[in-house]
């Protein structure tokens, strides 16, 4: 296991666990990088000295180690979210404000929102986070 120091284009810095330099290269090439704080996935790798884990590891860090399996979960996630969410589209912010101040029916829901609504729901106390998911046809959305 190997951990960088990323930065994302808003200066947001966090830690990104990597099987080897590889695999760092093969996910940041498909987009599969994005910020815990805003959703960016414009992410840079920031010089550092990279933490290498050569000791016997536990479950969690056999899955962390198979790139294969990791990405068979992230869309699994992304599937669930997508099967278990309304899409309000471009309406997230209002929704999610409604929703918070029981102006609406509580129930789970996904949209767009600026990296500037997300903060601003959020210093709210509004709970939301940015999913980073590649566009899907129609057809696969509800």
């Amino acid at each position: 296991m190997i951990v960088y120091d990323l930065l994302c284009e808003n200066a947001h810095r966090f830690e990104g666990w990597f099987t080897s330099p590889e695999a760092f290269s093969h996910q940041h090439q498909a987009g599969q990088l994005a910020c815990p704080m805003c959703g960016s996935s414009t992410v840079q790798k920031q010089p550092s000295a990279p933490y290498v884990q050569t000791g016997g590891g536990d479950q969690s860090q056999a899955v962390m180690a198979n790139p294969e399996l990791m990405e068979t979960m992230r869309k699994k996630f992304v599937e669930f979210v997508l099967q278990n969410t309304e899409d309000v589209g471009e309406r997230f912010t209002e929704e999610a404000r409604a929703i918070h101040y029981k102006e609406a029916p509580q129930r789970a829901i996904r949209g767009q929102a600026t990296m500037q609504d997300t903060k601003e729901l959020q210093e709210e106390g509004i709970d939301v986070f940015a999913l980073p998911v590649p566009v899907l046809p129609k057809d696969k959305l509800h």
